[in-house]
């Protein structure tokens, strides 16, 4: 199905990110391509997200949560959102190399690496060594250069005005 994978980036500050990469994946599973998407940082499945929920009507979509049920930020980063991002990874390295997938997002990644609850190098290791027909995607803000440089595709998403700056709160079914 997919001759050369490309490694692609959604980061920034603004909103979009993980959007964007849900409708790639939306595209991919319309072509009959198998996608994973991990989910690190996240957790609480069962109610919260949205693409969750609707995840389940798809047999080619996989989604794995590898977070706590709450948002995590650098100064509230406890053992066990660590654990969680390691088992995220160990996931990761396995599906990458595992042919099974075409499109593998590595939701939030970007996030985790910052926060140094994985470790850089051995993302670039992977992304360097995946399989030639693999499509890969990291979201999330703070997107280090190492990884930048080894792209093929980065996106920025920049804020230029949003309905949170005035008070407006996350909005289910379209923040989550």
């Amino acid at each position: 199905m997919l001759e050369r994978g490309y490694i692609q980036i959604y980061t920034g500050n603004g909103k979009g990110k993980t959007t964007a990469s849900l409708g790639l994946a939306m595209r991919a599973l319309g072509h009959g391509w198998k996608v994973l998407i991990i989910q690190f940082a996240k957790g609480d499945s069962a109610t919260s997200y949205g693409e969750i929920v609707s995840g389940g009507m798809f047999p080619n979509l996989e989604i794995i949560q590898c977070g706590m049920d709450r948002v995590v930020y650098s100064h509230n980063v406890c053992m066990d959102d660590v654990r969680e991002a390691k088992k995220g990874w160990e996931i990761a390295k396995e599906a990458i190399q595992s042919g099974k997938y075409q499109l593998i997002i590595l939701d939030e990644i970007n996030i985790v690496i910052d926060m140094n609850m994985i470790k850089l190098s051995n993302v670039v290791d992977a992304l360097i060594h995946k399989p030639e027909n693999v499509e890969i995607v990291l979201t999330g803000r703070y997107a280090r250069p190492e990884l930048v440089s080894i792209a093929h595709l980065v996106t920025e998403m920049k804020p230029i005005k949003h309905y949170f700056n005035e008070g407006v709160m996350a909005r289910e079914g379209i923040e989550f």
